[in-house]
């Protein structure tokens, strides 16, 4: 079955910036993405470089009745809001960069704050992940690709899948013509249920 997953006014996207550079390729490539879809659709943008946000610590089993100080709130109400989560990171170290992770890592501790319904609140929605790396083969990021699944797998969200893209030098990414390409489209294309790979094995058993 094909799903209609054309973005439309019931829809709002947040993008979730987390490169270590200002105006970095991952961005130039998430924006220009952004620029194709409906006018009508609500897009916010978040840098993480911008908040004064501090590594996560897992206090699940020890503090289950931490308050989140008013820049953790922000980030947890921007991101229950959207409909679609779109992380633009850029390829280090062939995952996901540490702001990033730090984000997701954060997570982990929005499962337990109470009231927050987080995991329910996620389920159905779409994630997706945009990302400049200096590889031209663009396998490299599989391991990117695959965290993101399964965060998504894990939440019931479903996986528009991510949009890469070859460059290294400030603004390169421009140069890479399909990658801009493909970014026109992006989000146009079928997100499915986002499964873990054990699920999808077991389906075509």
């Amino acid at each position: 079955m094909t799903l209609d997953q054309s973005p439309g006014p019931n829809r709002s996207f947040l993008f979730v910036l987390g490169s270590s550079r200002a105006d970095g390729n991952s961005e130039i490539l998430a924006r220009e993405a952004a620029a194709h879809l409906p006018a009508d659709v609500p897009r916010r943008w978040v840098d993480l470089n911008r908040l004064a946000l501090p590594d996560f610590q897992d206090g699940r089993h020890e503090d289950a009745g931490r308050q989140a100080d008013e820049v953790e709130e922000l980030l947890l109400r921007a991101t229950v809001e959207a409909t679609d989560i779109v992380i633009v990171s850029p390829l280090y170290w062939y995952s996901l960069s540490a702001q990033t992770k730090r984000y997701l890592d954060y997570w982990s501790g929005w499962l337990n704050v109470p009231g927050s319904d987080f995991k329910k609140r996620m389920a159905g929605g779409t994630l997706w992940g945009v990302t400049a790396m200096a590889d031209e083969e663009h396998e490299v990021a599989d391991g990117l690709v695959t965290g993101l699944n399964n965060s998504a797998a894990y939440l019931r969200m479903r996986f528009g899948g991510v949009l890469t893209g070859t460059a290294s030098r400030p603004g390169r990414v421009r140069a890479d013509e399909q990658a801009m390409l493909r970014a026109r489209t992006f989000f146009r294309q079928e997100a499915p249920l986002a499964r873990f790979p054990y699920e999808e094995a077991g389906a075509a058993a």
